[in-house]
């Protein structure tokens, strides 16, 4: 149940279009520690990040001599509303370039922190910002659930290195899904409970096991269903998923589809290493994806265009996979 709860407040917050969902310093250093190598003289931007609370700039700005980075940007977005009824001045987005420079003044102190506002609200597909987008080498952040697939393709528009957080379910999104099938993108090396949770404002109501309040008094949801999305290489990008079960001898264990040649796997570890045919697998499989191993055919659907079925029955998402080395 609890869960499903925390699964329907991410939906909600999509549908909503309520992103307030900022990740802890924890999460970050866990997966960031595997990229060290690649930030070496380069400029990364943090494009829906306010630099005063942002625990992506923490770790960079406390990191930044130690990952050898060029420069940091961090930009933030404010909401403009206008409307008839309104008393209230807007506040323009605004932005904070870090550099070696800044060391020496102790810029890591938030208090100290001078930002530089945009004319406009911030948003990442501004001009101002896309300015800012182009001179950096790397993205690192966590952007809106709701935008995910627009933040996506304005990184790819603009052939951009990237890290960022999103929704599991954001992986069988057809374009992002192309990107992974492409190789063009791929998953990080933590996800779904290998991320520990995301810090929620105060007025969102907790619910269940999988939320908490920490020592700092910040409320904490652990959907346990989202992932790291990237292009840059790690440890684990190519290497192979080791195979142990058999097809041949063991076929019921392996149901054919209705609408497609090839057979079910329920679960990745159970992917046959006698099997030259295509496959059917859970989309965690992409998790393990090793694309010297196995190559992409297809997502969900059979040759009819329809799901995937099974004696007239769906399973849940299948990836159509064939491996490479037979």
């Amino acid at each position: 149940m609890a869960r499903r709860v925390q699964h329907t407040l991410l939906t909600k917050a999509k549908i909503n279009k309520k992103d307030e969902f900022y990740t802890q310093l924890i999460d970050i250093e866990n997966e960031l520690v595997h990229y060290k190598n690649h930030f070496k003289n380069k400029v990364v931007y943090c494009n829906c990040d306010d630099p005063r609370v942002s625990n992506f700039f923490k770790y960079f700005s406390h990191n930044f001599e130690s990952l050898g980075l060029k420069k940091l940007i961090t930009s933030c977005y404010k909401r403009q509303e206008v409307n008839l009824f309104s008393t209230e001045n807007n506040e323009n987005g605004f932005f904070f370039e870090y550099e070696a420079s800044e060391i020496e003044k102790n810029a890591v102190n938030t208090d100290k922190i001078d930002v530089v506002h945009f004319k406009g609200d911030g948003d990442f597909r501004s001009i101002e910002s896309i300015e800012l987008l182009k001179k950096a080498d790397i993205v690192v952040t966590n952007p809106p659930f709701s935008l995910f697939r627009e933040y996506v393709a304005q990184l790819i528009k603009y052939d951009k290195k990237f890290l960022i957080i999103g929704n599991i379910n954001a992986i069988t999104y057809k374009k992002v899904f192309e990107l992974i099938k492409k190789n063009k993108a791929w998953l990080g090396v933590n996800m779904g409970r290998g991320i520990s949770g995301f810090i929620v404002p105060e007025h969102y109501e907790l619910y269940g096991t999988e939320t908490r309040t920490d020592n700092f008094g910040n409320k904490i949801v652990s959907p346990n269903n989202c992932l790291w999305l990237t292009n840059l290489n790690t440890f684990k990008r190519n290497k192979d998923i080791l195979l142990s079960k058999m097809y041949y001898g063991n076929e019921s264990n392996y149901p054919k589809y209705d609408n497609y040649d090839g057979i079910n796997v329920n679960r990745t570890k159970n992917i046959p290493m006698d099997f030259k045919g295509v496959m059917g697998v859970p989309i965690t499989f992409l998790h393990k994806f090793n694309p010297d191993q196995f190559e992409i055919i297809k997502f969900r659907k059979g040759n009819n265009e329809k799901d995937l079925s099974i004696n007239g029955k769906c399973p849940y998402f299948r990836i159509l996979i064939r491996n490479k080395r037979l």
